[in-house]
């Protein structure tokens, strides 16, 4: 019996959830083929409890299924886990894009979607995880930032604000990193949309504002005068030191 390399690297794992059996099919036949392992369910609460058994990787969720939908999963796998999460979402759910980036989700894509689209989308979120875990790696202290009460670990990817912890995902994170690497600096969007989806991937400026709102929301829950992502209307963002 041949015995596996020991060198060969491990494989990434995408949880897919769908209860489209036809996308569950095809989707995954096009991630197996690029190197993935894949792991489908039909439902929510399936997923749930073999997401707490065995982690994966990245997660794609439908908005709309049985038993437990896209919102109220991602909402309990943010309860416990940053692990980056793509939605996929019908045209005529504008408001579920927005309520899903609000929850936590770190990308969404429109149905009917290329499959070449969501490809992209997932190597792109699983390299900014990389990246963000692995920058400053060892004894730099250049993986942290630090201003005034916040700091922030890259290697750990852990944010701090006045000694609380704040749970923030892949998306999250790199854009708390983007505007307090340059206080005072104004981000315009298109900067914040580079810094944490890079330069090849669309995303449009809702988005960018979603994730900023969901970050002040975090940081007020544990200190309500948090004021030092500051709105620049019509140019961008900028992170303020008192």
């Amino acid at each position: 019996m041949q015995q596996p390399q020991k060198d060969q690297p491990m494989k990434q794992t995408i949880v897919l959830v769908d209860d489209d059996r036809n996308i569950l099919t095809s989707v995954s036949m096009t991630l197996e083929q690029e190197g993935f392992q894949v792991r489908t369910y039909t439902d929510g609460e399936s997923a749930l409890h073999a997401l707490a058994a065995r982690p994966a990787d990245l997660a794609v969720l439908d908005i709309k299924m049985p038993r437990m939908d896209g919102m109220e999963l991602l909402q309990r796998l943010r309860a416990r886990s940053a692990m980056p999460v793509i939605f996929l979402t019908s045209k005529d759910e504008e408001v579920d894009e927005l309520m899903g980036l609000r929850l936590g989700a770190d990308d969404y894509i429109t149905k009917p979607f290329s499959q070449r689209l969501l490809l992209e989308r997932i190597r792109a979120l699983l390299r900014r995880n990389e990246v963000s875990k692995a920058e400053g790696s060892g004894a730099a202290p250049g993986g942290v930032i630090v201003r005034d009460e916040l700091t922030l670990d890259e290697t750990k990817h852990q944010c701090i604000w006045k000694g609380r912890d704040i749970q923030l995902t892949v998306t999250e994170f790199l854009l708390v990193k983007a505007l307090a690497t340059r206080p005072g600096m104004v981000k315009s969007r298109d900067q914040l949309i580079d810094a944490a989806y890079g330069e090849n991937i669309y995303v449009d400026d809702r988005t960018i504002d979603s994730h900023v709102k969901r970050v002040r929301k975090k940081f007020r829950a544990v200190d309500d005068s948090f004021n030092h992502i500051e709105t620049l209307y019509g140019i961008g963002y900028r992170y303020k030191e008192h």
